[in-house]
């Protein structure tokens, strides 16, 4: 991958925060390095945080800090009265990043918002399988077929003709997948024979440009003079890729990083006594389970993953990973969210029954599975693997011996996609604050072999998902919601262990850094005083 890299070594971030209020520098020091900078090929919020929340913008977006949608690339939009057209006056004067090697001739336009949806709907476009031509947040959500045609009226006038009612379109706009491209970057590199280039060196309209990036150091952004909602108050930001939560936290000590994300758990105590360090929280907008690979077998049977529901304590994960900063989870959406069903019972701890089941199942003797485990925290899993033997070690007491895989992140992410696994651990935080962005992406029939890492497709619950996106009227959304999580409880497809608590440890010196519901890490209106 040809970069333009810029090495940045510790002692230059250190003197950078050093001298933050001149300099006006803010440095992150991140989990893990991102997949590629374009957030449409690729569903991981450490993707995201290095693409789509600093360098795009889409049509929508969330205010910062809140789940509620305002303008974006588009100052307005009017629907039809049959919810089938919508209609975006698209914002003027917006311009894009001049890079290394691409100076745009023209501002933000209607050409941009079509190249950057029919490149992931239309499988004839010229860049639909650039990169591995995978969207699989796209597909999950079945934008290619709810999207029946993009019109553009004039430069500044788009029209979206859906082919059915969708009550959350205009949240789902706002997510990361839908961020805004330069089809004018896309037709320069088409020409030059190096299109990949678009989705590694892109030329976005975000608040910061991609400056540099060498993987698993440091990714460099500049702020983007020009940006339509004015430059950031920081003039400089750096990710320092950093994936031990203790390593980070050191650094955050020394004054080598301003913001980390994912403390360790028993690290907080020393947290919310450091003169250094405001220690932020907030309860997360998330779920972290464990997907039972539906396709293979014994987990086709429903009794088996049930019985394995029954054998796992989730009381002793939220001890022994949570450390108290999370809650025991029932359903696959969080309690924060609308529709959630308190009514749904859990699956109790139970040896006895869980053995039960499975002797039903013709598995007295118990089975040898795997259980993967990611290699990075995540905010609705602090520790993964210890969670994994956890679990282990439930498991062995009904007679199932399980070993504990695990891949680099990328890799994790890729291989649980195509299905490898026979149990993933893996989470979920909210898109845009509609139950359908947990039940459909994560759990509906078009997210089989992507987003679905159950591999499950259940037609009663699908039914039920299907019709809640078709109303706009919300206590009938949900009810069927309601439903589809008793239908999803019975049928078993995840283990639901853990709602977690967000913490953001940040500098004192770091000004109006504000936590994200949905989980992102935004420096846009943060500033460094000391």
């Amino acid at each position: 991958m040809k970069t333009g890299m810029l090495k940045l070594s510790a002692a230059l971030i250190a003197s950078a925060v050093a001298a933050g209020v001149q300099a006006k520098t803010l440095v992150y020091c991140s989990e893990g390095s991102p997949e590629g900078f374009n957030p449409s090929l690729y569903t991981s919020g450490t993707t995201f945080d290095a693409s789509s929340r600093q360098i795009f913008n889409r049509l929508v977006q969330f205010e910062r800090g809140t789940t509620n949608i305002g303008p974006g690339l588009a100052e307005s939009w009017t629907v039809s009265d049959d919810g089938m057209k919508y209609t975006f006056k698209l914002r003027e004067g917006v311009t894009f990043h001049k890079t290394k090697e691409f100076s745009p001739t023209r501002n933000f336009n209607a050409d941009d918002v079509i190249f950057s949806f029919m490149r992931q709907k239309d499988e004839g476009h010229p860049y639909h399988k650039i990169s591995g031509g995978s969207y699989e947040y796209f597909n999950a959500m079945e934008m290619g077929d709810l999207i029946k045609s993009i019109e553009k009226v004039d430069d500044n006038t788009v029209v979206f003709n859906l082919s059915r009612p969708e009550a959350p379109f205009i949240a789902n706009l706002a997510m990361d997948f839908a961020s805004i491209m330069s089809a004018e970057q896309a037709d320069q590199l088409l020409k030059a024979g190096t299109p990949e280039k678009i989705d590694f060196e892109p030329s976005g309209t975000g608040p910061f440009k991609l400056a540099g990036y060498k993987k698993d150091s440091t990714i460099r952004y500049l702020a983007h003079p020009t940006y339509f909602e004015g430059k950031a108050p920081i003039d400089r930001l750096v990710f320092s890729i950093t994936p031990d939560a203790s390593v980070r936290y050191a650094k955050l000590q020394k004054g080598e990083c301003h913001v980390m994300p994912y403390p360790n758990p028993a690290d907080l105590k020393r947290m919310r006594t450091d003169d250094a360090v405001n220690l932020m929280n907030q309860e997360g907008l998330n779920v972290g389970y464990l997907g039972f690979n539906t396709q293979k077998k014994p987990f086709d049977d429903v009794r088996v993953r049930q019985a394995l529901n029954m054998a796992v304590n989730k009381e002793a994960i939220i001890d022994a990973v949570f450390q108290g900063a999370g809650k025991a989870a029932k359903n696959p959406i969080p309690p924060t969210i609308w529709s959630y069903n308190d009514a749904v019972t859990d699956y109790a701890y139970d040896l006895d029954k869980a053995k039960a089941l499975l002797k039903e199942a013709g598995l007295e003797e118990g089975f040898t599975t795997n259980i993967w485990a990611m290699p990075v925290q995540r905010p609705y899993n602090p520790n993964a693997r210890r969670m994994a033997e956890v679990i282990q070690a439930d498991w062995a007491k009904v007679g199932v011996k399980a070993e504990i895989v695990t891949y680099e992140w990328g890799e994790y992410l890729k291989r649980s996609k195509a299905g490898e696994h026979d149990s993933v651990l893996l989470g979920w935080t909210g898109d845009n604050g509609d139950p359908d962005n947990f039940l459909a992406v994560l759990l509906g029939c078009s997210g089989v072999g992507g987003s679905n890492r159950a591999q499950w497709c259940h037609e009663p619950f699908e039914e039920l998902i299907q019709q809640a996106k078709k109303t706009a009227d919300v206590a009938e959304r949900t009810r069927l919601y309601e439903e589809a999580q008793v239908v999803f409880k019975e049928q078993a497809p995840w283990v639901t262990i853990a709602h977690s608590v967000v913490f953001e440890p940040v500098r004192k010196e770091v000004k109006d850094y504000k936590i994200d519901p949905f989980g992102g890490h935004i420096f846009y209106g943060v500033d460094i005083q000391e």
